[in-house]
Parts: structure tokens; sequence; C-alpha cells
């Protein structure tokens, strides 16, 4: 792809903004900030519930039933991780509660744009191209997100998985994108930093995705998804 479409539909976190990539450990924070708490700080016993943790993460999130519903409900998904990961190794229920909801409320206030996001949306609309915004997870953080960095008025429609009852891959999201703008796929790409969901999903339905490494790895040879492009940042659209 030399050239951009007319459209570009985008997704926000990692894409957009500094949702993991880049980030600190948050689930190491909020195990050192509950154990100061707790009145002391042991950095081998963190880091033994941090393992578990990461163990457990990973395997809530891989189910794709379990993780829809996990971003619709993202404190009661982190507190089960939490639980799940911490109760065997003697946490009690409530410090493990407490280790999620931190977590939750950590990683929130450190969501950012990505530098010179912004300033790429704008010129993208001064150069005559239409954005929309494409993004799974609940309305309640994705819209606090969009109105803290005054993202809304950069698209002419904003599609959340929590609003609609589906999310990316799923076909409808593009879809009714496509109804929204009175637009064709092939006048669109779709940019996003998930090779399933963003690229795989976009060219279900014949729109060109554009795959946004943020984490520089490279594609996957198993991916059984070849974008159109490979970016590393927005701002290189």
């Amino acid at each position: 792809m030399t050239r951009l479409p007319p459209i570009v539909l985008l997704d926000l976190d990692d894409t957009i903004l500094h949702f993991s990539a880049e980030q600190p450990d948050f689930w190491a924070m909020a195990l050192r900030e509950v154990l100061a708490q707790a009145g002391g700080s042991d950095d081998a016993r963190a880091e033994q519930w941090r393992q578990a943790i990461e163990v457990h993460s990973d395997e809530f999130w891989s189910e794709p039933g379990r993780a829809a519903w996990g971003r619709q409900h993202m404190y009661e998904a982190r507190r089960r991780i939490a639980r799940s990961a911490l109760t065997p190794l003697g946490v009690g229920e409530c410090q493990a509660d407490a280790v999620g909801v931190f977590m939750t409320d950590c990683k929130e206030r450190h969501v950012r744009p990505f530098d010179g996001a912004v300033d790429k949306l704008e010129r993208l609309r001064q150069a005559g191209h239409r954005l929309a915004l494409l993004t799974n997870g609940s309305s309640r953080f994705q819209r606090r997100k969009l109105e803290r960095f005054g993202l809304s008025d950069f698209f002419e429609v904003v599609l959340v998985e929590g609003e609609l009852g589906f999310g990316k891959p799923d076909e409808r999201v593009f879809r009714l994108a496509l109804q929204h703008l009175g637009a064709r796929p092939e006048d669109c790409c779709m940019v996003g930093d998930n090779l399933r969901a963003d690229v795989g999903g976009a060219q279900g339905v014949g729109i060109a995705g554009i795959w946004n490494d943020v984490y520089a790895r490279g594609l996957p040879a198993d991916s059984g998804v070849v974008p159109k492009r490979i970016i590393r940042r927005v701002t290189e659209l």
C-alpha cells in the first residue's frame, strides 16, 4: 500500500493511546502497593505473586468469550485474576481484590496518546481523509478516554463494543462502519495493533488492514493474517 484510501478506520488502545505498550508493569506496581499497605514490602514474595498473576492473566484473556466479558467488566475481571492467582498462595480475598482494583485504576491513570498521534489525526483530516474509530471495551472506559484527550471530534463515527453488544473481529462492526460512512470496503483501511481483531476482521469484509506492530515483534509465521502494510506507529501513516 503506497497511498492511504480516503477513509481510515482506527483502533484506540495501543494504536492511538498507550495502553499496554511502553507502560510499566501495573500488576507489579499494585502488588508492591498492597504489600506496603499491609505493613511491609517483600520483593521475593511480590515477584512470586507477580509470576502467578501473569500465568492466570494469560489464561483468562486467552479465551475469546471470557475476554469479551472481561472487557466489559474490567474491575471484576482483574479481581478474578488476582484471586485465582493469589488465594492458593495464602492471600486473602480482600487483599487479592485490592490488587485487582489498584492495578485497574493505575493502568487507566497512565493511559496517554503516543507522541505525535493526535497531531497525525489532525493532519489526516486536513489532507481530506475521513476518520472513524472502532474500539473494543466498555463504554465507561473508552468514552472516558475519548473525552479526556479530546479525541471524539476527529471521528465521523465512533463504534464501541460495549455499546454495540459485539466487537472486533465480528464482521458486523466493520459493516456498520461502512453503513454509517456510506462507503465501500475498497475506500477504507483499518489500522490497529491486534492482528486478528483489527486486521483479520477488516480484511474479512474486504477492507485493507494495516497492522500497527507496536511491540516490534514482526509478523508471526503462524498468524494466518497478512496485513496490507505494517507500521510501528500511526505517525507513519
